[in-house]
């Protein structure tokens, strides 16, 4: 699986090369800032060895930041910066709902975009790239007495239009889609009696809105 990511991200900076060296027009002012209030509303679901269930994982609403270079008029790379605490619970499994506690997910991503610049102050783009998501701060919550998520390397989707309201500053609209998946271990032997493995799908959509500004 990373060498099938490694070997994707290695296509992406030879075909993101080609296309910046075709481009002629270099930004004046490359650097971009954002700062968004982002819904983070996880599309899970699990398979859990044992007991068999599903997973239920929260919405949350977070701060966060991104940082864009533009190498062209339309190419640019962002990183994407911020964190996000969820609340977990394996559902409908052979011994009913588990409260598994709660987890800090850290997943800096970073993507590609291509930025279409021939609608005035309306400036939509779309974006593609690879996430690393870091799991920290585990609480175990009241029947686990330890919890393990793997971390992860996962892809990115993104779509978005920036709207300018002055020659700096802009107002921006977010979409993105992250294919995230982690290995979960649940150590409960003194509640259940056993320790239980799961393939967690998070693949979390991420709506944003905020402010920007040109620098």
């Amino acid at each position: 699986m990373r060498r099938f990511v490694f070997t994707t991200f290695a296509a992406l900076l030879i075909s993101f090369s080609f296309q910046a060296q075709e481009s002629e027009k270099v930004q004046d002012n490359p650097w971009q800032f954002r700062l968004r209030g982002v819904v983070v509303s996880p599309d899970e679901s699990a398979s859990i060895e044992a007991i068999g269930g599903d997973a239920d994982i929260s919405t949350t609403v977070i701060p966060e930041l991104d940082i864009t270079y533009f190498f062209t008029e339309n190419w640019s790379l962002e990183l994407i910066l911020g964190t996000t605490k969820h609340d977990v619970e394996a559902i409908n499994t052979a011994v009913g709902n588990i409260d598994l506690g709660s987890v800090w997910l850290l997943p800096p991503t970073l993507t590609f975009q291509y930025h279409y610049t021939s609608l005035g102050d309306f400036k939509p783009y779309v974006g593609a790239g690879l996430n690393y998501t870091i799991f920290y701060s585990v609480d175990e919550g009241p029947v686990a007495d330890d919890l393990d998520y793997d971390n992860s390397f996962g892809f990115a989707g993104q779509l978005g239009i920036d709207y300018m309201i002055s020659d700096k500053w802009f107002i921006n609209l977010d979409v993105k889609k992250l294919f995230l998946q982690t290995d979960v271990t649940v150590n409960a032997t003194s509640a259940l009696g056993a320790t239980v493995g799961a393939d967690v799908d998070i693949n979390p959509w991420l709506f944003g809105l905020g402010v920007g500004v040109k620098l």
